[in-house]
């Protein structure tokens, strides 16, 4: 596994996110920035969720 250092950086990476942001500062930030911004970021962690979820599946066979 060359990639190892990598997934480490991804998972504290992730670990930090979580436990820095609460979920009222993430909406506060979401409403400052705009609706349209908001909608924008809220299509792009679905979509990090799902591909997250399908490399922990082992992706399309």
């Amino acid at each position: 596994m060359k990639n190892l250092p990598i997934q480490k950086l991804h998972y504290f990476a992730l670990a930090l996110l979580v436990t820095t942001l609460s979920s009222c500062e993430a909406i506060k930030g979401i409403f400052k920035a705009g609706f349209v911004v908001g909608i924008i970021a809220v299509i792009v962690v679905v979509f990090v969720i799902i591909w997250i979820i399908n490399m922990f599946r082992g992706g399309r066979s």
